[in-house]
């Protein structure tokens, strides 16, 4: 019975001394020239700052829920669609219902104003 996962163990295998090798082979052919500019630290578009606590706009949520949600209606709905003929009725209410959820979520962002940037 453990035969049959020899394949996976051996593709996984291959594809973790895959990804090894290319990390070994890049750092030691790379190019290594160091300055002020590329050793700075920089994060999220803009320079760093000393705060911590910095408050953020809430637009920038809005944005990343919205990026959720539009995320798990794509995970759900291309294997619904795969078997939906299978499912029935039933299976499209269950989908409705999902998918106005998901619109109720979509139109607290567009309400919040996460859509217009300045």
């Amino acid at each position: 019975m453990l035969g049959e996962y020899l394949p996976t163990l051996l593709f996984l295998i291959v594809a973790s001394g895959i990804g090894v090798a290319l990390l070994v082979v890049g750092h030691l052919l790379g190019p290594k020239r160091p300055s002020l500019a590329k050793m700075s630290p920089y994060e999220c578009g803009f320079e760093a700052f000393e705060d911590a606590r910095m408050q953020f706009d809430v637009r920038y949520y809005l944005v990343a829920i919205q990026f959720i949600i539009f995320d798990l209606e794509i995970i759900f709905l291309v294997p619904w669609a795969t078997v939906f003929r299978d499912l029935g009725v039933v299976g499209l209410v269950e989908m409705g219902i999902f998918v106005s959820m998901l619109l109720l979520g979509f139109i607290y962002v567009w309400k919040k104003g996460a859509l217009e940037w300045e």
